[in-house]
């Protein structure tokens, strides 16, 4: 092996006979080393919205959430309250969902009120993404609470103690009779003033108008129900654990999620383009590869008398096909090295300076590309390009030194 090692590392050093060889293994080096970079580079950026997406939900979403396994609300009681005194929750908040109509000025929408309590801007970031205004859900004894920016632009709406937003939800109690007059009758109203905007993403911007537990009970004619649980784990503390334990606890009528259950689909989608990004890159690269083909069946052409000499000196063929098999895996070995340098590099200057932006229009939650450099990323291109060598090396080699073999 040694031998075989030596003669490989000579012929791939060493100046050949044809100058086209020299050009061709450079190409074939440069071919890899392009490939490797642009995987690196775009798993990165992959990478880089993963964690944007994750950062922006997390400002909205709960470590963990319970919900009900079978209808909208549940009651929260002593029984459900005795269930959350566990070591690793560090605070949780109730909160209430419901679809209500708001109205402010001429203008009218369909969205959803969320009820919560004081602890809600202790268990998620809301608190941190308001763009204008501020953070409260009562003022002199006034109800207050933070709209979406979504919410926001559709209603023509301000921060504003002067106007109020008012807020419409069917009765569920009330029955429609023969000598109701008007249909609003059947509605219950609240009057709610808009302390904030918050700007997260447009999922959440144009769905949500968060206002007071209290108040929103009252609207949906609960006592003590909520849609759910939101919990804050204490730092340090495992979530898949946490999130085992608090199933157990709760049983089949309740559903544990953590962030990644709460938005299960956003997060395979961003997962299965960047793994399907990950195939195509792999299959250019594999293309690229034949470079490799090319320059080992000319060198393999020109050491034709190296060959027979070796052979007359007692070389094996295993052995003669192990110095040009090594060739061709020294050849994408030196490509990925300086591929997954060349593609660090870029990411760093990326994430430094910011170099390719996202636009001008200033619509953006960031200027430019986010890129998060992951070390797996770089194990799984380092094995694949090292694959694609061993089969772009092992083609020529198996073939064109037995035909030199059986000539001689």
């Amino acid at each position: 092996m040694k031998f075989s090692f030596y003669i490989a590392r000579r012929y791939l050093i060493s100046k050949k006979s044809r100058n086209a060889i020299n050009i061709i293994s450079f190409i074939s080096v440069l071919g890899v080393s392009v490939g490797t970079a642009a995987l690196i580079t775009i798993l990165s950026v992959f990478n880089g919205f993963d964690n944007l997406l994750t950062r922006l939900y997390n400002s909205f979403d709960p470590d963990i959430k319970i919900v009900a396994a079978k209808g909208k609300v549940f009651k929260f009681d002593d029984k459900v309250s005795e269930k959350l005194n566990l070591d690793f929750i560090e605070e949780y908040s109730l909160c209430l969902e419901e679809n209500a109509m708001f109205a402010y000025d001429d203008k009218q929408i369909v969205a959803t009120i969320k009820g919560v309590d004081d602890n809600y801007k202790n268990v998620t970031g809301i608190d941190s993404m308001i763009v204008r205004g501020d953070y409260f859900l009562e003022y002199q004894n006034a109800f207050c609470g933070v709209s979406g920016q979504g919410i926001a632009y559709n209603l023509n709406l301000d921060v504003s103690f002067i106007y109020p937003v008012k807020v419409y939800i069917p009765s569920r109690t009330k029955k429609i009779s023969a000598g109701m007059i008007d249909a609003a009758d059947n509605l219950n109203q609240s009057i709610v003033y808009n302390a904030g905007i918050f700007s997260i993403q447009q999922e959440y911007d144009t769905k949500y108008f968060i206002a007071p537990l209290s108040e929103v009970r009252r609207l949906l004619e609960y006592e003590n129900e909520v849609s759910s649980i939101e919990i804050k784990i204490k730092k340090g503390e495992n979530i898949k654990t946490s999130l085992n334990k608090l199933t157990e606890s709760f049983g089949e009528d309740f559903i544990v999620q953590d962030r990644n259950m709460q938005h299960e689909y956003a997060f395979k989608i961003m997962q299965s383009e960047k793994w399907a990004i990950f195939m195509i890159l792999i299959f250019i690269l594999l293309i690229a590869s034949f470079n490799i083909i090319g320059s080992l069946t000319m060198l393999i052409i020109e050491k034709k008398n190296d060959i027979k000499i070796l052979k007359s000196l007692g070389a094996e063929d295993k052995t003669i096909r192990k110095i040009f098999f090594l060739q061709g895996l020294f050849i994408s070995f030196i490509g990925a090295i300086v591929g997954m340098l060349f593609g660090s590099v870029l990411c760093w200057a990326q994430i430094k300076f910011g170099l390719i932006k996202l636009g001008t229009g200033g619509s953006f939650i960031i200027d430019s590309y986010p890129v998060a450099m992951q070390a797996m990323d770089f194990v799984w291109v380092f094995i694949a390009v090292m694959i694609i060598g061993l089969i772009a090396a092992w083609y020529p080699v198996r073939y064109i030194t037995k035909k030199f073999s059986e000539v001689s």
